[in-house]
């Protein structure tokens, strides 16, 4: 048990958000908080769900998706670990508006709103950075939604591997491979594109040569080619 404890207190003082709390407040936090497990593919929440929780990611990815008002699925963010997800809960009572989704085998830790909030109100510039966190997300989704609108489908897949390979690109002889492994509908997900436009458009890349697979890993063999796209596309 205290070698749980040990653990626990430990990655979250590793967290971004909370590496200058002091230890009486990383043990409040220990305190205030509990683990759980999300096996591969399950939900963390749904829509309308109560948004009384706070979510700190420790293993394994989480895909954050909005619902539209014909039932197709928009993909907002992909979290790795170290990423505190949930936060809206914290400046917005009601109930959830989107939907989180364990892509892998999940470890997460959860602290109720209001166990939270004692903890912002001893730590102001805690409060500070999640307001920031907040203002940064919502920007972030408001310019995903306005690139959507005003880019063809080329232009946003050709923008979304780009963006993945500053994060997940390893380079190769063969070009940047993409150590993240995502389905055709999970991409078209991200595009805001169905399942058979987004096939179609990455064999599409393929054809040009602008992109490659191997072993179910996406390379991208001509970044700049993929640049070009990326600022010629549009309605």
């Amino acid at each position: 048990m205290i070698n749980e404890v040990k653990s626990k207190i430990w990655y979250l003082k590793y967290f971004d958000l909370f590496s200058e709390l002091p230890d009486e407040d990383l043990k409040f936090l220990d305190q205030i908080s509990y683990m759980m497990k999300f096996p591969k593919r399950e939900y963390i929440y749904f829509p309308e769900d109560p948004a009384n929780t706070i979510f700190l990611l420790k293993e394994g990815r989480v895909k954050i998706s909005l619902l539209t008002e014909k039932g197709r699925e928009l993909t907002l963010a992909i979290l790795d670990p170290g990423e505190v997800f949930g936060e809206l809960a914290l400046v917005e009572e009601g109930n959830r508006q989107t939907l989180a989704e364990a892509l892998e085998d999940t470890l997460i830790c959860v602290i109720k709103r209001e166990d939270f909030k004692k903890l912002l109100k001893k730590q102001p510039d805690l409060a500070l950075k999640i307001i920031k966190l907040i203002g940064l997300r919502r920007r972030a989704i408001e310019s995903k939604i306005e690139y959507l609108v005003f880019r063809d489908v080329p232009a946003r897949l050709a923008h979304l591997l780009l963006s993945l390979a500053e994060e997940y690109g390893v380079k190769t002889s063969e070009g940047i491979k993409l150590r993240v492994r995502l389905t055709h509908q999970e991409i078209g997900n991200l595009i805001g594109a169905t399942r058979e436009t987004t096939t179609a458009a990455l064999n599409r890349l393929k054809e040009l040569r602008l992109i490659d697979f191997r072993l179910r890993h996406l390379i991208i063999v001509d970044k700049n080619k993929l640049q070009q796209l990326t600022e010629i596309g549009n309605n």
